[in-house]
């Protein structure tokens, strides 16, 4: 597997940010770690193993993205409305930045569209940065994901707030609205486990679901069985099953 290693300084950070491509060719996945951790998890987690010969194949390749979840969703010494600002800085920088950055670097053309994915709070970050921009990102697989991120805020709410959190704008999104019909021409896989650890993931994924539903949205929702944890063993089985579904149909 060809792995290049990348640090660049961002404007809108104000810093250097690290990221890591993964693989030759092929479908494009954008990597969003779990809450508090880097753009080597993956690696070290041993994912790419599961998906092996697809990569080596040229059949898909990783982009994989650091986090800044220290500064903002779990920076508990921080005042609400730095985070979110933070948090939506980083945003811009994903968008404007490293993406733009990551295609130039695989020679991809400057529309090629990437498909968000992460667990935990990188299934949380890969659906919001899927809903938010449907024309750089074709398609989400989130695994073990909250979708309503208000509960970081104690009750503090901002536009940018509303902004990065699906279950505030999903349900306000009008029925005719362009983006829906962006959504439904890509794949949408939200996978939840019933076992240890999933008390906030199931009832919020049911929600979401309900959303989506109301508004025509046709995601695939997965509730696997009780012995399925919130954890890595799982997440690796997970992302075997659903990436040769979306390779392979």
């Amino acid at each position: 597997m060809k792995i290049e290693y990348y640090k660049e300084h961002s404007t809108f950070l104000k810093r250097d940010m690290e990221f890591k491509i993964y693989g030759h060719a092929g479908r494009v996945f954008f990597v969003l770690p779990t809450q508090n951790n880097h753009f080597h998890e993956w690696e070290y987690r041993k994912m790419y193993d599961q998906v092996i010969d697809f990569i080596d194949n040229g059949e898909c390749r990783f982009v994989s993205c650091e986090g800044i979840d220290l500064e903002t969703w779990s920076n508990d010494n921080g005042g609400y409305p730095f985070r979110i600002d933070r948090h939506e800085e980083w945003i811009q920088y994903i968008i404007h930045e490293l993406i733009p950055s990551a295609r130039e670097k695989m020679g991809l053309e400057s529309d090629t569209r990437f498909l968000a994915t992460g667990a935990s709070l990188g299934a949380s970050h890969a659906a919001n940065l899927f809903f938010r921009y449907p024309d750089v990102f074709d398609g989400c697989l989130c695994l073990s994901g909250a979708y309503d991120l208000s509960m970081y805020f104690a009750g503090f709410f901002n536009e940018k707030i509303y902004l990065n959190n699906p279950m505030s704008y999903l349900p306000n999104m009008p029925l005719d609205h362009p983006y829906i019909q962006k959504y439904n021409a890509c794949p949408m896989i939200f996978c939840v486990g019933q076992g240890a650890w999933e008390d906030i993931c199931i009832p919020q994924l049911h929600e979401l679901e309900d959303v989506l539903k109301s508004k025509g949205i046709h995601a695939w929702v997965d509730f696997w069985g009780y012995d399925v944890c919130h954890d890595w063993p799982w997440w690796r089985i997970q992302i075997r099953y659903f990436i040769n579904k979306i390779l392979h149909g």
